[in-house]
C-alpha cells in the first residue's frame, strides 16, 4: 500500500493497493458521506479492494477533500479517475458506496471510466447532481453494475435500480439493508468479478 495525492486544487489523499505483478487494470473508489464517518478506511471499500488485489487489480481509495455539498467531492472522483489513467497504462473503473456511488456515476458521465460498478447509490444528491441522468448519460457499451439492499430504507435507490435495468445493466439485489453487515466479502466477490471481466475484455 503506498499513499498518494491527488492533484487539483483540493487536499484529497488515497490509499493505493496494488498487486504483486503488474495490475491489468486500476479502480478508483469512493467513500461513502465524508459528514456520517465516510472515508477510504470503510470496510466495504477495505474488502473490494482487497479483493481486486486478488484479481490482479490494483485499487485507489480516497478521502474528499473539504465538504463542498456534492459539487468538490464529484470533482475529487473525477480527479482520481484522471490521476488513475495517467498514471496507469490500463481500463480504468469506478466504484463507489452510498453517497460514494452516486459520485461515482455523476463523475463516469464526465470523465468516462471503461467500466463502473456502484453500491448503494441514491437517486439524487441536489437538484443537479442526479445519478439516474448520469447513468442515462453514460456512454454506450459502458459496463455497469447496480447492487442494492433489498431492506435499504437510508438511500433512494429504487429509481437508480430502475433505470439500470430499463438499459440492461447488471442489477444485483442484496438481503440486507444500507450498511450490509456480514456481505463485505460477498459484495467484494461480486464486485472484483465484475471490473476482472469487463475491465480484461
Amino acid at each position: 500500500m503506498s499513499d498518494v495525492l491527488i492533484p487539483g486544487g483540493r487536499d484529497v489523499r488515497g490509499t493505493l493497493e496494488e498487486p504483486t505483478d503488474d495490475p491489468d487494470a486500476i479502480v478508483v473508489a469512493a467513500p461513502p458521506h465524508p459528514r456520517h464517518g465516510g472515508s477510504r478506511s470503510d470496510p466495504r471499500l477495505a474488502a473490494v479492494a482487497t479483493a481486486l488485489r486478488e484479481a490482479g487489480i490494483a485499487c485507489l481509495r480516497f478521502d474528499y477533500g473539504p465538504w463542498d455539498e456534492g459539487y468538490g467531492e464529484r470533482e475529487d472522483v473525477r480527479n482520481a479517475v484522471r490521476w488513475a489513467r495517467e498514471e496507469y497504462d490500463c481500463p480504468v473503473g469506478v466504484f463507489g458506496y452510498s453517497f460514494g456511488a452516486s459520485l461515482a456515476l455523476l463523475a463516469a458521465a464526465d470523465v468516462g471510466p471503461d467500466a463502473v460498478a456502484v453500491l448503494a447509490p441514491t437517486a439524487r444528491l441536489a437538484d443537479d447532481l442526479d445519478a439516474v441522468d448520469a447513468l442515462e448519460s453514460l456512454e454506450d457499451g459502458t459496463p455497469v453494475r447496480v447492487l442494492y439492499g433489498e431492506r435499504d430504507e437510508t438511500v433512494d435507490w429504487e429509481p437508480v435500480v430502475d433505470r439500470a435495468r430499463e438499459r440492461g445493466d447488471a442489477v444485483t439485489a442484496l438481503t440486507g439493508d444500507h450498511f450490509f453487515l456480514g456481505k463485505h466479502d460477498a459484495i467484494a466477490s461480486e464486485v472484483a468479478t465484475f471490473f476482472a471481466d469487463a475491465l480484461r475484455s
